[in-house]
């Protein structure tokens, strides 16, 4: 890899507590560019990321979605000249020892690799809440029904991108469901995706979602809404 084409994207939102001591770990195991997203934070987070001179920050004014996080963050850094790029939340449940073996998935060849917390060799810490572990199940399900691809994981945010081959989509989706309209774009463009294990860590409360998705029957429907408009209503 060239020294500037590849980077780390981390998307933040009301995350004080935990992104210094992830953007810590995350320099023991990788030295490359790392662009901050914050998501209109009102915690302190602007502040924590502020003192740091080892990140890239971007900033949205207000709250605009974990999705439109992604978004700007993939669009930026294909803008810049990168061509690789691992996304990981900053809350603590990604295991940043994981980022060179995501770069090294990538240069084996691939377009997407997607973190599993569900494969054989995921470890585990903590317990999944059991609403989020069904939905995760039944959409998993899902897309799997539609593509033929064998996922056991479709919510994981820890994944690596050969940015060129992300120019054949047309993401929009600025909620949660991100991943729904990735999957289904990545699978109509014919995008290659494989999975690896990622540690299951789940140490501090369940975050909430917002507004009413917080309820387990609400956010199922939105998600498999956004999935079912992204593949077309032939499936």
């Amino acid at each position: 890899m060239g020294e500037y084409d590849y980077a780390v994207l981390m998307p933040v939102y009301n995350e004080a507590a935990t992104v210094g001591a992830v953007l810590d770990a995350v320099r023991v195991h990788y030295h490359g560019e790392v662009l901050v997203v914050d998501d209109g934070s009102t915690d302190g987070t602007q502040s924590v990321l502020a003192e740091r001179d080892d990140i890239l920050p971007l900033w949205h004014p207000e709250n605009l979605g974990y999705g439109r996080s992604l978004i700007d963050g993939l669009a930026y850094a294909r803008f810049i000249g990168l061509e690789y790029l691992v996304t990981m939340d900053c809350d603590g449940q990604h295991e940043p020892a994981h980022i060179p073996q995501f770069f090294a998935e990538l240069m084996a060849g691939g377009d997407i690799i997607s973190g599993s917390r569900y494969l054989p060799d995921s470890g585990s810490a903590g317990e999944a809440p059991e609403e989020r572990r069904r939905i995760n199940e039944q959409v998993t399900a899902e897309v799997n029904r539609v593509t033929g691809w064998g996922l056991t994981d479709a919510f994981c945010g820890f994944k690596a991108y050969h940015l060129p081959a992300l120019d054949a989509l047309a993401l929009s989706e600025q909620g949660y469901a991100f991943p729904m309209q990735l999957w289904a774009q990545a699978w109509k463009a014919g995008l290659s995706v494989r999975e690896v294990a990622v540690e299951r860590i789940y140490v501090t409360g369940d975050r909430s979602f917002g507004e009413d998705l917080d309820d387990p029957g609400k956010r199922l429907e939105y998600y498999l809404r956004v999935w079912r408009d992204s593949v077309g209503s032939d499936e």
